[in-house]
């Protein structure tokens, strides 16, 4: 579903009608009489729509985790914000960039339109940026042939899908210096090959044969995503790079987790 297509709508319904009242309507009308419930209707809800379409649009914009693939960064059920206009601002519905800002660095955790299908949102982290040689091998992050420091800080325990119990190895990671929470399951390949879809600009990626790693030029324009759950995350490595275009803005804050609220203030990084 199309939530800013569908704020659009509505803001140019209710403001068209309080326009074509205010402009002709209203002119024929007795001094006295009633407003017609259409027109009332349109004027009460088109300041609050217009108030939330301008600030989901150019601001912040809400957003539900449904999935595990960022765990143990987020969590199903986390309720976050992300930043609308950190990396440039653009015009709703199209997304079509007009102010450029900043871009985004490795280590971000960003939310972006699914690029095999732009109708789904998609949360990741960038572990590459546009030039970038991203190389993953027995579990170990490469980029631009430089290893990511990594630290071991125990393990973490969850359901999985299928409700199986899973114990993974919990990690501290520093892209561009800065740490993060990521986790793998040992015993799992790099890659699960048969997963690999034909994407566009294929060619710039390299898979062993037995799914224990890959090596990827990142083109001009586009970003690398991993989620931090590496081994239940359907990320780049499956279905290719993210263009610029499909961004929607920086995670950067858990306001509400119904099942913990402890969660709730939680800067994401």
């Amino acid at each position: 579903m199309n939530f800013a297509l569908i704020l659009f709508v509505a803001l140019v319904v209710t403001g068209g009608i309080w326009l074509l009242d205010a402009l002709l309507l209203k002119r024929g009308r007795d001094k006295d009489a009633r407003e017609p419930l259409l027109v009332e209707y349109a004027k009460s809800f088109f300041p609050v729509i217009l108030i939330v379409f301008g600030l989901r649009s150019f601001l912040v914009e809400p957003f539900k985790i449904p999935s595990g693939s960022m765990m143990p960064t987020l969590l199903i059920g986390d309720f976050i914000l992300v930043n609308k206009y950190t990396y440039g601002i653009r015009l709703p519905v199209i997304n079509k960039k007009i102010v450029q800002l900043n871009n985004p660095e490795r280590g971000d955790v960003m939310v972006f339109r699914y690029p095999a299908d732009p109708g789904l949102d998609y949360i990741k982290r960038v572990v590459g940026v546009p030039g970038d040689v991203v190389e993953y091998r027995e579990k170990k992050l490469s980029v631009n042939g430089r290893a990511v420091p990594v630290r071991n800080t125990g393990t973490y325990s969850y359901v999985g899908n299928g409700l199986n119990y899973i114990t993974a190895m919990v990690y501290d990671e520093r892209l561009n210096g800065t740490g993060h929470t990521m986790m793998v399951e040992p015993g799992k390949p790099s890659v699960a090959s048969a997963q690999v879809m034909d994407f566009p600009q294929r060619e710039n990626c390299s898979y062993n044969a037995d799914g224990e790693g890959f090596v990827c030029k990142v083109p001009p324009g586009q970003y690398f995503m991993m989620g931090d759950n590496r081994d239940a995350s359907n990320d780049s490595r499956y279905w290719g790079f993210v263009p610029d275009r499909n961004i929607v803005g920086k995670a950067f804050f858990i306001w509400m987790n119904f099942d913990d609220f402890g969660r709730i203030g939680t800067t994401i990084r």
